[in-house]
């Protein structure tokens, strides 16, 4: 069917001989709900420590990546299965944006804008083809792109989560790491969701037995003593109910829920850069699931790219959070060889089933930020880390000063948030200031370099044809850092029979 949605059931016969299920077949439907209860289980974690790190409702946000993944799927007519969850992107961007003061309508209308963009440049590559695209963001750019985003956030866990109790975050960083390298398999990729929940145990704990904290919360000035895990919250809420509207309280504080945007061109500035990041990781995506499924889906590019912007619009148009392809549910498919688009449609039914409990969505907000502080150092840092992943995986020469020198330059800037100040009123600084030095600079210095150089550019990681090397940047942060990888990966090329 046009839609995708005309699944032919698979033969017990095939299912008992562990033959790959295709995109438009699927597994009866009991085995079709576990299945996509699983892909729920792995895009969990990162679909809702996300948005908690941004400042938005997390409630929402699984509720809203359900809601996307269906457009997704009907956008791209089931020919790639996927699932949106929350992106780590624009984790930077919005960091930036509330450290000018912005609060959430601001932070989500200009994440409106840029799914808008990213829907641009879907359409864009759908008609004139996904060579134009490689041609300006190469992959020496595209990893300087996801480098400064996610290296940019330091100061936050440095300045806002870690202080609230460096214990715990140490506690939950080691228990991270320890998770993430000595298992395999499915508890290594869940290894953040693991730790979330090992850092509330140990904070309860602490409370037990050694009582309240003095220390700063998040957003406050002054240090006060309170509970590391307050859940005054949840006994208050309801189990069945839409997420709450944003409101402020009596101290001032933002209380996220849904809302509608609006916009700022500071704040648009400031998370543009992460459509970079979206369309590298979207790339990649697409390019490992047609590897495993053994299907073209360089026709499907600009759809899926473009449906991943519908679904950022979508969300972030009443308050949610900014969606991905997510590399979690790839490796799920991996491991199951069923890429049947059935599962994911009963991954986002049930996803927006969890949206709808706000005792969820008052559970997961009640989180302590020093166990946010152990995890986000690990994350920020891999998200920084996936940019030298992209330079390793195309073969990036930094020996050649065309890669080197203005690259070097965009990196320092954004990471280090200089600023440059165009007017009284208007300046840019960090992750919008260093993308632009590193796109415009690279580009400039490649036109003006000796024709060797730009030849040896495109021979060693220069230029990215359309069929060439896959960028595998993972904006969602959680997996792809450690894992084996996915079939089609450089160097990692491997059957449907060897998963």
């Amino acid at each position: 069917m046009a839609l995708g949605l005309g699944w032919k059931q698979v033969s017990p016969e095939r299912v008992a001989s562990g033959d790959v299920v295709a995109p438009n077949e699927r597994l009866p439907w009991p085995k079709t709900v576990g299945l996509g209860a699983q892909h729920v289980v792995a895009m969990f974690g990162a679909t809702f420590v996300f948005p908690l790190v941004m400042g938005l409702n997390p409630q929402l946000a699984i509720m809203m990546s359900g809601i996307a993944t269906v457009l997704f799927l009907l956008i791209v007519q089931g020919k790639v299965p996927s699932y949106l969850g929350t992106s780590a992107a624009f984790v930077g961007g919005v960091a930036a944006i509330r450290a000018n003061g912005g609060d959430s309508p601001e932070v989500t209308g200009a994440i409106f804008v840029a799914g808008l963009i990213l829907l641009a440049v879907g359409v864009a590559i759908h008609f004139v083809g996904a060579s134009l695209l490689h041609k300006v963001l190469p992959p020496v750019v595209t990893g300087a792109v996801v480098m400064l985003i996610g290296f940019n956030l330091a100061p936050v866990v440095a300045n806002i989560y870690w202080p609230q109790d460096q214990w715990v975050a140490l506690a939950t960083m080691l228990f991270t790491i320890v998770v993430a390298v000595a298992f395999r398999g499915f508890i290594s990729r869940i290894s953040v969701f693991l730790a979330l929940i090992f850092g509330t145990a140990l904070s309860w704990v602490l409370d037990q037995t050694t009582g309240p904290i003095f220390s700063v919360l998040g957003g406050a000035t002054e240090p006060t003593e309170h509970l590391r895990w307050d859940t005054s919250a949840v006994g208050d809420a309801s189990w069945f109910g839409l997420p709450q509207q944003t409101t402020v309280a009596a101290d001032g504080m933002e209380v996220v829920g849904w809302h509608f945007p609006t916009f700022s061109a500071a704040a648009i500035v400031l998370v543009i850069p992460a459509v970079i990041a979206l369309i590298a990781e979207n790339a990649g995506h697409v390019k490992a699931v047609a590897e495993m499924t053994g299907d073209d889906l360089n026709p499907y590019m600009g759809r899926a790219i473009g449906a991943d912007g519908v679904g950022t619009a979508v969300a972030s148009f009443v308050g949610g959070s900014p969606t991905t392809t997510y590399a979690e549910n790839i490796g799920v498919m991996a491991a199951t060889r069923v890429y049947s688009t059935a599962a994911y449609y009963v991954a986002a039914a049930v996803a927006m089933l969890f949206g709808l409990s706000p005792k969820f969505g008052a559970l997961v907000a009640s989180i302590p930020g020093g166990v946010l502080g152990g995890i986000t150092v690990v994350l920020y840092g891999m998200i920084g880390l996936l940019g030298a992943k992209i330079w390793k995986e195309n073969g990036v020469d930094f020996a050649n000063p065309i890669n080197l020198v203005p690259i070097a330059a965009g990196i320092i800037i954004g990471t280090g948030n200089v600023s440059m100040n165009i007017t009284d009123t208007f300046s840019l600084s960090g992750i919008a200031f260093g993308t632009i030095v590193a796109i415009g600079a690279y580009h400039l210095a490649r036109a003006l370099a000796p024709a060797e150089l730009r030849a040896d550019a495109d021979r060693v990681g220069g230029t990215m044809s359309a069929v060439g090397p896959t960028v595998y940047g993972d904006s969602d942060g959680i997996d792809d850092l450690y894992q084996d990888g996915y079939p089609g990966q450089p160097g990692r090329e491997r059957r449907h029979d060897e998963l």
